[in-house]
């Protein structure tokens, strides 16, 4: 538990009018709290304790709480006073339990101190069983290592699917992007390694995105420091995007390749995307062995990542050195106490079923041929591929099988939680030689089958006028794991009939773009298991797990009825027309392997509706098709989705009228009225209706009962937060995105993926072809005994439906069909329920036609040639009379009779009110002979005979508009005739000219005759045709008609036959027709075919089932009136850069055209269209509740050729179903969809209104007229209009480019506002001066009061050419007027918006610097303060600039961002803003409109008053400065470059400066800064230009190349003449202090007295006063003393006077460009859209004529320092003793090698101390390193070749770090390596003082922080010596290797002069003197020293050895002589010689 008390704040500053009203709020993880407000108080003392639930997570060290105390507002928003943050490190280190803060300062919006403090008293519990320590967890790859932590208590780590833990919700953020290709750039900074396993490694990493990998530089040691970025330019689909992966590969260089890769880590693109700002900044990924599932953490890497989109901006990452956040286990980049997990996801794919052929059946016909059965059913050999994060299984492939059952189990291995989130099941069809074949394409999104359990709470903190709310749940882990099914999956694609050639919808079978047609679906299963590795990734599925999955399979049966109400805005006539409806395979009337159904509609052919679209002619007598086909009952899935999908459908519908009705600023009654309707609404919507139980429910699964907890929490959590804002809101607006958060949690809730039922999919089929298709889900028809909430939204409603081409590549542009339809889908037990929906009488007929031609001049049977005399409506199928029987349950009614078709037989004339008949009338003759008549007269065009003109007779209903006449309006001669010559064998010319030549034998000439229809009289199609039902055609083919004429040579007829059903009433006695009618066929009759009854059968399937009908009694008689105000923001299509555009209004069969504005792209067409008459039919209320809409298709008019498309709106009228009803529509912004893209908008109302029989006095007045026809918007729904001014500053154009190659010389600009225009005078020459002469025009506009209705204005600049060409040259339409609204009488002494502009009309005052004679003292000062100095103490980096802050010196502002997107300074667009002109079409569809220039000015709107009486209003642009142009001084100083885009191939950058102004251009070349990428460039450039010509200054940072051309990486454009002209002081920055001299002297022309004295006069004031020797100064009616300024600052010795020192202080409070760095990011025409990198730099700009300007800044980057770095390796001690000598001794030959890491070739290395004995050794040794440090940046300068042919050094800034190594010396093998450690010099190991105190524990081991007082550097202490522990690790753990005393030494190079000192024991030895070591006797070189060898070696091992040979020796030789002489002894004893 965290508790904040809140106690008091103290000195909040005073509002304008009285105190605040303050609240305290505390924010700690994005949960808030607040206190109660106080009112109106400046020191409030709250006293109020806030708690905070921690949820079992304890406090980590980087926790904080942000303290924000507001300003309470009882309506709108609390305003911001100010805030503070507080850090919880403390506590979190558990030193503390409570934390008193006092008197903390609060800081406003840009961290300015506002001078109140805050203070309070924080206090924190740990969570039961956290550890106290800092350590948050332990590794997190599951504890493998132990799980305690060095606290003692138990660790927990606990895995994915337990309790305890949660996975981080995602939020998906990808909406907002375009579904097409787009650039998208990836960064990947590799930051260093830590903990990498091995000894003496070499680390590299490779980066692999996309196809393209990038590896850092090789490194050395297991802590490598790499930082370097890497960029992926990349343009794809953002869906493919975010599919792709990023892996990490961490390989070592020295190893063989075989065995190099040390670990990897893989993420999805998609994750980063997802992220905040789209990047992973910082993070530690944990590395692990791909190949080894069970090994543990192989390593971390410190990463950084970003994937930018178009328009994205990079975020800015900070380079401090922040050691805490290199705690690694807390800022690993999965969530704290999330271990990653080994899974495995087990799919098992049982079977499949419905798979369509796709194989050739070559060697079926050949089978067939020799009597064998065809079997074309089973022509494909399935498989399922399963693909998931880049692997890849497959089941076994089962040969020549529609329904395979494979039974296999895929074992997927993942990391979870996994960064993949799709597995893409796809079955292909295996081809022996060719490549498989996709069937069909499905995904299993884990997203929606898994439950992090975080969606509950996370999602539903809300926070409510500072009342935190949260949505607890009791079972707030409602996390599960990824599970599916058993559950079939469908799979969609191309239409499924086979087809030898290749198909060309086959991207649809491999998941790309929406399905056209159903493909057969499979039985899969999905679960989880955690830990253990599968043994095989492909197993067989056990038999009972195969009995269980049976019972998934039962099957109930379906009934789809579907009734067509009309088909209409069709594009043009054609074949007849069918509709075929399907439901998986039934009702696919080409498939055989379903019962034939009435699933096709009767052919129709299509209308003209008298203006512009076709429709079906279906009249009262409406088709119906009824389906049965059978399912898996799935209805409690559907239920819930359905009720969800209630539910969110009522609240969508109600917040689109709120955000409506805030959008057109409602009053606020209004508001509250519609959003107390909304919360209402959702209360009682939930509560009153429940999700369905699953208890006894079949078909359940796993993830049902898992849905079914997360739906109710969830629910429960709305209904809380509703209930929460129903009590405590107040203002509207906050509430809106708490609502629209609902709105997307409803919406997912509402995804299910276990839908086995296939979707309904209607075809539209032209003849045989199928042209179109829409799918609707099943669950939208689906009829529910449950409750009327749970059946689909359109169950037995009439619904639209546009249909689609399939795999459309123009994406919508033509719509084939419109359809009204209504759908019914219900279970055959609820079939019943049906009648309850059905409207009209159902009607079942059979029929089949009777066939006739005429064969010399008789009618007969004789001349069908391959026709029967009965067939069906195609006359393909042979059909009899007596082939028919009723299926079972229904019965003949009547017998069969002739009946005509109505809808088959269109005349032309058919629905035309003018019409033209034709006959060509032809002669011929011999060549050269005289012209006579034909043979054959009179024809039609293609030669057949027709009628002559005396006998064509005027049909009824309609009269003759003229006589006939030749037709002369075509290529003919002036008499009509056009000549051919006949070439044989054709009997009649191809070709035909207007011209007579000799050898022409033929002519004709077209005779028209126009005729027109008499309104309301009776018409030739109104009488039956021929009485005996006849209808003729002169060929065979589709076109028949009623009357017969003399070219008629076939007929037929139809018959029809009624059934009735047996035994049951109601419209779903239409269910029961399953079937074809032919039972019996006359087998005989066949005897000469070959077959058999089935195949005869088969044959005649499709065309013998019953056609069904609806027929309604009653039609109603509708008024329509749709009111086509404007529309706005059209697309462009001609090549003046407007449109022509009209708009086809279409309603069902009716249509009527706008009549066309010229080229404009914001037409206001204000028409009225009245439909008087529109028959419906259907009951009025259910058209009510769900009317048809209206239709408008926008065209843009063309001369010449086709009318293009502008885009399509829908718009649903208001129905009134009696006249009483009142109210009359409101015109309403509906959008304009263009392939499926936004295209502008379009204002709209409709009203359609119920007639009374006869009754039209009850209706509308007709609106007033314009002209003859047109009639205009009526008051009460035209918007309300008042008299506006708008003034227009048109200050000058600029960068025109040129126009059909010519420049533009001449141009005048015309402003266009509703029907109004202004034009300014003509810019007499753009070089010279491109501003307009006059610059103020004014406006007097008719304007609507609202602002949604309010028209653009359009701006358009016309040029002036010869011969009086006035070509427009570009455009402009801004389309928000609300930002240029002001109120006249308030800016009265604001006017003169200019600055220096206006100086030009004060004389040149002199500036003069006063210089002192402290030179000496400056030099010193240079030394230590530099202009980096400030720029460092600026942005906060303290340790650099030390000296320059005590000095209390000035310090600037650097804006992360350009100095344009600063909020205060209004883009320094106050005087004048820029606005870009286009032209011309827009060809392609991706890009924008050309620009072609920038217009300069801005408007200013306000109304005028009615009465002409009173005066206007005071005008708005006065005193504005001359438009001349000037000359200029420009500075530009560029700092330096942060994340440029690589060029080169060692993916680094060789960057220089190029800028250009005008003509002139500088180009830094040969100051490149060398392979960098965060190049500090230091330059400043200085150029003159003339202003306005030369305004753009463009700054470019182009790549340096030796050999090829320069790239350039990408440039930023500056607007001059906005930062010149702009009253915000932009030319300048003000400085904080006036000083003279010093680092920081004035550098402007004005000193601040002169520039406040003018601020003064351009706001109206009167001129500043300074008083009191200049102490004091009044200005703008307050007085300012310096001593209020100045209080608390260092006053030094470079200020200036204090008048100006006081005025300086004054300007600095009035809001003006304070001195500045920006940064400005860079764009390339490459990637136009994504940012290239960044440029720290900014602009001074100082027009001469006002003198010269102060001495510039001197930026030049700081220069690195020399250093020594001295180590004296005095001894080791314990070192490993890795030897065993020829006496068997241990012993080591040691020596001690050192190096700075980046400066490996100045390795060094001591003697050697032979064979230590017991691994001590003794050196004495000194190693010298030099090397180049900044003190600043605490980094290493290392510049070196990277390869010997580089050409220039690369630098590369690296830590100081040492490393020791210790290793064994052999001479005749390899050393040995004995152990290594490595030093940082900024944070050094604290060594130990004996050699018994240092051990191990003293190296930390990465994974904990370490203690503050662990560490030193080396460059404060200057000196240490100690003993450090040196170690190697050896499977994973680390061994110590020895231990080594050291002293550490640094020295500058001043410091090295005075104490020298020399490598090892050279010369000079001395600071200190190392005398040659005392190593004992024993240690020396046997080679060389044979003497101490034996003394050493021999003597002391074998020396009583020698010894005892010695006394052997002797006594043998004693032994020896004795026997020698003992017989000579004993001789002479016994003969005693001498005796």
């Amino acid at each position: 538990m965290l508790r904040v008390a809140v106690e008091s704040a103290a000195g909040l500053p005073k509002k304008k009018l009285g105190s605040p009203d303050p609240v305290a709020s505390v924010v700690f993880k994005d949960e808030k709290k607040k206190t109660k407000p106080i009112n109106s108080e400046l020191n409030p003392v709250w006293n109020e304790t806030l708690e905070f639930d921690l949820k079992g997570v304890p406090l980590d060290s980087s926790s904080y709480i942000d303290v924000i105390v507001k300003d309470h507002e009882t309506l709108g928003k609390d305003k911001l006073i100010g805030s503070a943050n507080v850090s919880l490190k403390d506590l979190a280190s558990s030193q503390v339990k409570s934390l008193p803060v006092k008197n903390l300062a609060l800081l406003d919006e840009n961290g300015k101190n506002i001078g109140a403090t805050i203070s309070m008293t924080i206090g924190y519990e740990p969570p039961a069983g956290a550890v106290t320590n800092t350590q948050d967890q332990l590794d997190g790859t599951g504890g493998e290592e132990g799980d305690v932590t060095d606290g003692g208590g138990q660790g927990t780590v606990t895995s994915p699917g337990e309790p305890g833990q949660k996975l981080r919700p995602r939020t998906r953020k990808r909406h907002n992007l375009a579904n097409k290709p787009q650039d998208f750039q990836i960064r990947v900074r590799v930051i260093e390694g830590r903990q990498l396993p091995g000894n003496n490694i070499k680390p590299v990493v490779k980066v692999h995105v996309c196809g393209e990998t990038h590896r850092t530089r090789i490194r050395k040691g297991n802590n490598p420091y790499f930082d370097e970025i890497f960029f992926f330019n990349i343009n794809m689909l953002p869906s493919e995007l975010f599919d792709e992966i990023i892996s990490f590969r961490v390989y070592n260089s020295n190893s063989f390749r075989a065995d190099c890769l040390m670990g990897e880590f893989k993420l999805d693109i998609g994750y980063i995307y997802d992220e905040p700002a789209h990047c992973i900044m910082k993070k530690w990924i944990l590395l692990n062995d791909p190949d080894d599932s069970s090994s543990g953490a192989k390593g971390y890497l410190k990463v950084s990542m970003f994937v930018l989109g178009t328009g994205d901006e990079p975020p800015v990452e900070k380079k401090e050195q922040d050691n805490d956040k290199d705690d690694v286990e807390s800022n690993l980049l999965l969530p704290a106490g999330v271990a990653l997990r080994w899974v495995t996801l087990r799919l098992k794919v049982f079977r499949a079923e419905d798979i369509p052929q796709m194989d050739d059946s070559i060697t079926q016909t050949i089978k067939a041929a020799f009597g064998g059965q065809e079997n074309k059913k089973n022509l494909v050999d399935p498989f399922v591929e399963a693909w998931f994060a880049g692997k890849k299984l497959c089941t076994q492939i089962i040969e020549k099988n529609a329904n395979p059952e494979w039974n296999q189990q895929l074992n997927l291995q993942v990391k979870f939680p996994s960064m993949c989130e799709r597995i893409k099941l796809t079955v292909f069809d295996w081809d022996r030689l060719s490549g498989n074949d996709a069937i069909g394409t499905t995904y299993l999104d884990l997203t929606k089958v898994a439950s992090s359990g975080g969606e509950t709470e996370d999602e539903f903190s809300i926070f409510i006028d500072g009342v935190f709310f949260t949505g607890e749940t009791e079972n707030s882990e409602m996390g599960f794991l990824p599970a599916f099914g058993p559950c079939y999956i469908n799979l969609y694609g191309s239409p499924r009939e086979f087809s030898s050639l290749s198909d060309p919808y086959e991207d649809l079978n491999l998941g790309k773009g929406e399905g056209a047609a159903y493909r057969g679906r499979i039985l899969v299963e999905l679960s989880t298991k955690l830990d253990g590795k599968a043994d095989k990734s492909v197993e067989e599925i056990p038999s009972d797990d195969l009995l269980v999955v049976q019972k998934y399979q039962r099957r109930r049966k379906y009934c789809l009825c579907a009734v067509f109400h009309s088909a209409t805005m069709i594009q043009e006539p054609g074949e007849p027309i069918q509709f075929e409806v399907s439901i998986g395979n039934y009702g696919n009337k080409n498939d055989l392997t379903c019962k034939p159904l009435a699933s096709t509609t009767q052919y129709s052919c299509a209308v003209f509706d008298g203006n512009n679209y076709y429709y079906l002619p279906w009249a009262n007598t409406k088709p119906v098709i009824a389906i049965t086909s059978f399912w898996e009952d799935i209805s409690h899935r559907l239920d819930s989705v359905n009720i969800i999908l209630y539910i969110s459908n009522h609240l969508q519908t109600n917040l689109s009228a709120l955000k409506s009705a805030v959008q057109s600023k409602a009053p606020d009654e209004r508001l509250v009225e519609i959003w107390l309707k909304l919360i209402n609404q959702l209360m009682e919507d939930i509560s009153s209706v429940k999700i369905p139980d699953l208890e006894g429910k079949p078909n359940l699964t796993a993830l049902d009962i898992q849905m079914k907890l997360l739906r109710d929490s969830v629910l429960k959590n709305i209904m809380k937060g509703a209930k929460h804002l129903f009590e405590e809101a107040t203002d509207v607006n906050k509430c809106l995105s708490i609502i629209e958060g609902w709105l997307d949690k409803l919406k997912q809730l509402a995804e299910e993926s276990q839908i086995s039922m296939p979707d309904v999919i209607i075809w539209m089929l032209r003849g045989e072809k199928r042209v179109a298709y829409t799918r609707i889900p099943a669950h939208q028809v689906l009829y529910s005994s449950y409750s009327e909430q749970a059946c689909g939204q359109f169950c037995g409603k009439t619904q639209t439906v546009f249909m689609k081409y399939p795999m459309d590549s123009k994406k919508g542009l033509k719509i084939p069909i419109q359809l009204r339809v209504n759908m019914w889908l219900g279970l055959a037990t609820e079939e019943k329920k049906f009648n309850h929906y059905a409207e009209g009488v159902f009607k079942v007929f059979a029929e089949l036609y009777e066939n006739q031609a005429q064969v010399l001049g008789k009618w007969g049977t004789t001349g069908l040639l391959n026709r029967s005399k009965f067939s069906d409506v195609t006359g393909k199928v042979k059909l009899k009379h007596e082939y028919f029987l009723p299926p079972v349950g229904w019965e003949w009614e009547g017998d069969w009779g002739v009946d005509p078709e109505k809808s088959l037989l269109t005349e032309a004339d058919a629905g035309h009110t003018d019409f033209v008949d034709e006959v060509y009338e032809n002669e011929t003759r011999l060549p050269g002979g005289e012209w006579k008549l034909a043979a054959e007269p009179y024809t039609d065009v293609n030669g057949e005979k027709v009628r002559g003109p005396t006998e064509i007779e005027c049909p009824l209903g309609w009269k003759w508009e003229d006589n006939w006449t030749f037709d002369g309006n075509r290529a003919v001669d002036e008499r009509g005739w056009e000549y051919g010559v006949t070439i044989p064998p054709d009997d009649k010319p191809k070709s035909w000219v207007a011209t007579e030549k000799m050898y022409h034998i033929h002519r004709r000439r077209r005779m028209i005759r126009p005729r027109k229809r008499i309104p309301g009289a009776k018409t030739a199609a109104d009488d039956t045709g021929d009485p005996e039902g006849w209808e003729y055609s002169s060929l065979i083919g589709w076109k028949f008609h009623r009357q017969q004429r003399s070219s008629d040579t076939f007929r037929r007829r139809r018959w029809r036959r009624k059934m009735t059903p047996a035994d049951r009433v109601g419209a779903s006695a239409i269910f029961k027709l399953e079937g074809a009618l032919g039972q019996e066929v006359d087998v005989e009759s066949k005897g000469d075919e070959k077959g058999s009854k089935a195949e005869a059968s088969v044959k005649q399937f499709g065309a013998n089932t019953p056609t069904v009908s609806c027929t309604f009694d009653q039609s109603y008689a509708y008024h329509l009136r749709v009111y086509v105000y404007q529309a706005r923001n059209l697309t462009s299509l001609d090549k003046d850069s407007f449109s022509d555009p009209y708009v086809h209004v279409s309603f069902l069969h009716h249509s009527q055209t706008t009549e066309t504005v010229r080229s404009t792209l914001n037409p206001t067409w204000d028409q009225t269209f009245i439909f008087k008459n529109v028959e419906i039919y259907g009951d009025p209320q259910s058209l009510a509740q769900n009317p048809p809409a209206v239709v408008m298709e926008i065209f843009d008019s063309d001369q010449v050729g086709k009318d293009e498309m502008l885009g399509r709106s829908t718009c649903i009228p208001l129905v009134k179903l009696n006249s009483g009803m009142d109210g009359s529509p409101k015109l309403l912004w509906e959008p304009v969809m263009h392939k499926n893209a936004p295209a502008g908008e379009v204002l709209v109302a409709a009203e359609l209104i119920l007639k009374a029989k006869g009754n039209d006095t009850e209706l509308p007045l007709v609106p007033p007229k314009r002209g003859e026809k047109l009639y205009m918007v009526p008051q009460g729904v035209r918007p309300v209009v008042q008299l506006t001014a708008i003034e227009v500053l048109a200050w000058g154009l600029r960068n025109m480019k040129t126009y059909q190659l010519a420049p533009v010389t001449s141009p005048v600009l015309v402003v266009e506002c509703g029907e109004e225009r202004v034009q300014t005078a003509v810019i007499k020459n753009m070089k010279k001066c491109p501003n307009f002469p006059g610059n103020v025009l004014l406006l007097k506009v008719l304007l609507p009061k609202e602002e949604m209705y309010t028209p653009p204005i359009v701006l358009k600049v016309i040029d002036h050419r010869p011969f009086g060409r006035k070509p427009v040259v570009g455009q402009c339409t801004i389309s928000s007027l609300e930002e240029f609204r002001c109120d006249p009488y308030a800016t009265i002494a604001e006017v003169a918006m200019s600055s220096k502009v206006a100086l030009m009309a004060a004389s040149p005052r002199d500036l003069h610097v006063n210089i002192d004679d402290g030179r000496q003292h400056l030099l010193e000062e240079k030394e230590t303060v530099d202009w980096w100095s400030k720029f460092y103490a600026s942005v906060g980096e303290r340790e650099k600039c030390r000296p320059y802050l005590d000095k209390g010196y000035d310090t600037l502002e650097v804006y992360d961002h350009e100095l344009e997107s600063v909020k205060q300074f209004m883009g320094l667009t106050d005087f004048c803003n820029t606005f870009k002109l286009y032209r011309g079409k827009n060809e392609s569809d991706d890009d924008d409109p050309a620009v072609v220039g920038e217009f300069k000015g801005s408007f200013k709107m306000y109304p005028l008053p009615d009465d002409p009486g009173v005066p206007p209003p005071p005008r708005q642009f006065i005193e504005l400065p001359d438009s001349i142009s000037q000359e200029c001084v420009v500075r530009i100083y560029v700092v330096q470059a942060i994340d440029l885009q690589p060029k080169d191939n060692n993916g680094k950058c060789d960057p220089y400066i190029k800028i250009s102004l005008g003509k002139k251009s500088i180009d830094d070349r040969d100051n490149y800064v060398p392979y960098a990428l965060n190049p500090v460039f230091g330059r400043m450039f200085e150029m003159t230009c003339f202003l306005p010509q030369d305004k753009d200054l463009k700054i470019a940072v182009y790549d340096f190349d030796l050999l090829s051309r320069d790239e350039k990486v990408g440039e930023t454009v500056i607007d001059l003449e906005n930062r010149l002209l702009s009253r915000f002081g932009s030319y300048c920055g003000l400085a904080q202090t006036y000083c003279i001299s010093g680092p920081n002297q004035w550098r402007d022309q004005l000193k601040p007295s002169q520039i406040l004295e003018q601020l003064a006069r351009w706001k109206g004031l009167s001129p500043p006063r300074s008083e009191d020797n200049g102490n004091t100064l009044s200005f703008g009616g307050r007085l300012y003393c310096l001593s209020d300024f100045e209080a608390n600052k260092e006053i030094h010795e470079h200020l200036g006077p204090p008048s100006e020192r006081i005025a300086l202080h004054v300007l600095r409070t009035q809001g003006l460009v304070p001195e500045h760095v920006e940064t400005r990011t860079l764009y390339s025409s490459f990637q136009p859209t994504l940012p290239q990198g960044k440029l720290q730099m900014w602009v001074d700009i100082f027009p001469k004529r006002l003198g010269p300007p102060g001495p510039p800044f001197d930026i030049s980057p700081r220069k690195a320092k020399k250093y020594f770095l001295r180590v004296i390796v005095w001894n080791t001690y314990d070192v490993v003793l890795d030897e065993t000598s020829i006496t068997s001794e241990n012993m080591s030959d040691i020596y001690v090698k050192g190096w700075m890491p980046g400066m490996e070739e100045d390795k060094q290395k001591t003697d050697v101390h032979y064979r230590s004995l017991d691994g001590e050794g003794n050196f004495n040794w000194r190693f010298v390193f030099g090397f180049e440090y900044l003190p600043a940046e605490q980094l290493c300068l290392v510049s070196k070749k990277e390869h010997f042919w580089s050409l220039d050094k690369s630098e590369f800034r690296i830590p100081p770090k040492l490393i020791v190594q210790i290793w064994d010396n052999d001479k005749f093998s390899l050393d040995d390596y004995l152990g290594a450690i490595e030093l940082d010099l900024q944070h050094l190991i604290n060594p130990a003082k004996t050699p018994e105190k240092c051990s191990l524990s003293m190296v930390p081991d990465g994974t904990t922080p370490p203690k503050s007082d662990q560490f030193k550097s080396l460059f404060d202490q200057k000196s240490v010596r100690g003993w450090w522990p040196c170690y190697m690790d050896k499977d994973g753990k680390r061994e110590l290797g020895g231990k080594v005393e050291l002293t550490l030494e640094i020295v500058n190079e001043k410091e090295a002069d005075e104490r020298p000192s020399g490598k090892g024991r050279d010369e000079p030895n001395m600071n200190p003197k190392l005398d040659p070591p005392k190593r004992p006797e024993t240690s020396f070189f046997w080679f060389s020293n044979p003497c101490k060898t034996c003394k050493f070696i021999v003597w002391r091992r074998f020396k009583w050895l020698f010894i005892g040979l010695v006394l052997l020796i002797l006594v043998l030789l004693f032994i020896g002589i004795l026997l020698y002489s003992l017989p000579n002894y004993i001789s002479m004893k016994i003969v005693k010689p001498y005796n």
